[in-house]
């Protein structure tokens, strides 16, 4: 079992994770502490997914979970750039990374799936 800090993904959510603190920081008072809290507590609870994933022997359901956590934070984003919180320039550049963390956790999932031969 590798150390779950040293997981590509888990380094390419934590990146995505600094990212989203950097971008919540420039919010309006009132998206900073409603959406903005949420997209952080779904990153944070992303990688305490992986985490456990890394550690389980079940880590079917810890991916699963990781990657709802993905698709929310994703639509909460979406939500921001929709209301003009963040230009279009800044939900490209979240996304680019959001779906690179997404194409990890399908290869990682994918890769457990594949029945022993």
């Amino acid at each position: 079992m590798a150390l779950y800090s040293e997981l590509p993904v888990y380094k390419a959510a934590y990146d995505l994770l600094l990212q989203v603190f950097g971008m919540v920081h420039n919010l309006s008072k009132e998206y900073k502490y409603s959406l903005g809290e949420k997209i952080k507590n779904e990153i944070t609870e992303l990688l305490s997914n992986i985490y456990r994933a890394n550690r389980s022997p079940h880590k079917n359901q810890h991916l699963e979970k990781a990657r709802e956590n993905l698709e929310l934070a994703r639509l909460y984003i979406r939500i921001l750039k929709d209301t003009q919180q963040i230009g279009i320039n800044k939900y490209v550049s979240i996304n680019q990374n959001m779906e690179g963390v997404s194409k990890q956790l399908a290869g990682w999932h994918k890769s457990i799936e594949k029945p022993s031969a």
